[in-house]
């Protein structure tokens, strides 16, 4: 029986979280809460029983390790592994590597506000939430849903941004909700989907 498994898992606290800052395409480690964060998604799953027959990852680190670790609790570290830079994070632009006090000290608290929570308003030099849509979508409707409506059972390690691109679909999100979907990080979201490829079931293993 075809499983159509499809889990999200938002990359472990990254050095950048932890020190409030704008990141963006740039390229930090986690931290070692991220690494443990990691390694409790993947312990969360082996519990769960999930095992995977395929997994994506973006080209960022931080969601490339945030994987390995994961994959490495549920003892599937010689999955096959897609990388693709349509699923890193939302590009920041002159905003990346930026406190977000100092930004706002910069630009204003209402226009940082602007840019990181409107669905379509870009930093300068960066990506809106929509443009990060138009990005990641098209690799998910192209790459990584086939796969799952063929029956495997597929992982994604990705961001923030990135992985609500994929949300906004599975959850019927519009572009205002979307904004308000909160992902922890480290914490798989299963989805199940249904032959026509909407969610027949949808468990978030957070905490």
């Amino acid at each position: 029986m075809s499983e159509r498994l499809l889990v999200l898992v938002r990359h472990g606290q990254s050095e950048w979280n932890l020190k409030n800052l704008f990141t963006g395409w740039r390229d930090p480690d986690l931290t070692p809460q991220g690494v443990e964060e990691a390694k409790r998604a993947g312990k969360r799953l082996k519990e769960e029983g999930y095992q995977f027959d395929l997994a994506f990852t973006s080209d960022l680190s931080r969601a490339q390790k945030t994987l390995d670790l994961a994959l490495a609790e549920l003892g599937q570290t010689g999955l096959p592994v897609v990388k693709n830079l349509a699923l890193n994070e939302r590009d920041y632009g002159d905003l990346s590597g930026l406190n977000k006090d100092d930004a706002r000290a910069k630009w204003g608290e209402e226009q940082v506000h602007v840019w990181r929570r409107s669905y379509d308003v870009p930093p300068p030099g960066g990506e809106s939430l929509k443009d990060t849509v138009a990005r990641a979508l098209p690799y998910y409707v192209t790459e990584i849903l086939p796969k799952v409506l063929q029956g495997n059972r597929v992982l994604v390690a990705a961001h923030g941004n990135s992985l609500r691109a994929l949300i906004m679909v599975l959850e019927k999100h519009t572009p205002e909700s979307i904004m308000k979907r909160e992902l922890a990080t480290g914490a798989p979201v299963v989805y199940r989907l249904k032959a026509d490829s909407t969610v027949e079931s949808v468990v978030d293993l957070a905490g």
